[in-house]
């Protein structure tokens, strides 16, 4: 078991970095593994209230093909894991899977994308299998505008889990996706929230997915959110890597933070390293493209690393230099979130 932070790195890992780098030169070091495709909530953005079609259990991917490709990907140049869904606490022994993965040499850090529904009894577990961060998808800070954006009244849960996560020693963020009209209006709170939990409140502008009534009006522009931060607060932007999505800002007199994924007025495509693994084990080089290979079906069907290796290849392959603006992309068939994994 990993006790804190970041897991150890491992100087006598050798790589195949070149097989993860795409015709634009971007080397991804990021892959996103969604766990299951099932969630205890139902949020207006990414998923209808009814009439989802799961995934048959036995096409989700098992723990033990999990943990194969996940060394497979760590040992061509992967440094980071983070665990999505559906909700990635809702699969039956996901602690076990989480310091399997904490475990794999090379793996530099292992982080978790969560409601936080399980974070109050899970975190201290959690810390103590190796998980380094979670990232809280929370939008709103009221508890009846929590029902009507989720359609589950679970408000006081996620808060109690934030609190168990703190206290465990893990690093938080929470994800907020604003809507015009729903929650807006609660722009200064989740900053003054930030303050004073001591954490990162991350602004998501909306994104264009099936069924998710997603329009360019729909969109509260990240330019939009920082103007009204900055009467509130004094923000002062830190410094970034190519590859971060987010403008992270920290508020001074605190050590709270707010950043912004503005990936509709922002597109972040030149700078991109990820890679996402579907629940059943489809992979995808964008997040705006369609699955392009079934590793899952691979490594079931006996294939060799090196057959992997020639797949991951043709999805890079397949990546665009940037995708399409949104307006056109909403006009396109895409899967929902819950369907890639968030």
């Amino acid at each position: 078991m990993v006790p804190r932070g970041d897991l150890p790195h491992n100087p006598t890992v050798t790589t195949r970095a070149d097989l993860l780098t795409d015709r634009f030169g971007r080397f991804h070091d990021y892959l996103r593994v969604s766990i299951t495709d099932r969630c205890n909530f139902r949020c207006v953005y990414c998923m209808p209230e009814e009439g989802v079609a799961w995934q048959p259990r036995e096409d989700i991917l098992t723990f033990e093909e999990i943990e194969r490709l996940a060394r497979f990907f760590v040992e061509r140049g992967v440094r980071k894991i983070r665990l999505t869904g559906g909700e990635p606490s809702l699969r039956k022994g996901y602690l076990n899977l989480v310091e399997a993965l904490a475990a794999i040499p090379g793996l530099r850090q292992l982080a978790l994308t969560t409601n936080g529904t399980r974070l109050a009894q899970d975190a201290v577990a959690l810390k103590a299998a190796g998980l380094a961060s979670v990232n809280v998808s929370l939008d709103t800070l009221r508890q009846d505008r929590f029902l009507e954006i989720t359609r589950r009244d679970e408000l006081p849960r996620v808060l109690q889990g934030i609190e168990a996560a703190h206290a465990a020693g893990l690093k938080i963020k929470v994800n907020v996706v604003v809507l015009p009209g729903v929650n807006e209006d609660e722009i200064i709170h989740f900053g003054e929230f930030a303050c004073e939990h001591s954490l990162t409140v991350r602004f998501i502008e909306f994104m264009p997915f099936l069924d998710n009534g997603w329009s360019a009006e729909r969109v509260v522009t990240s330019a939009e959110i920082r103007a009204r931060l900055s009467n509130q607060f004094e923000l002062q932007l830190l410094a970034s890597g190519a590859s971060d999505l987010a403008r992270e800002y920290a508020i001074n007199g605190s050590e709270g933070r707010v950043a912004f994924v503005s990936s509709v007025t922002e597109s972040f495509c030149s700078g991109c390293n990820r890679l996402r693994l579907t629940a059943d084990g489809q992979l995808k080089s964008c997040l705006f493209l369609p699955p392009s290979v079934s590793l899952r079906d691979l490594i079931r069907g006996g294939a060799p690393d090196a057959e992997l290796e020639t797949a991951v290849q043709e999805c890079l392959d397949g990546k665009w230099s940037a995708h399409p603006p949104m307006r056109n992309w909403a006009q396109r068939d895409n899967l929902t979130m819950v369907q890639i994994g968030g």
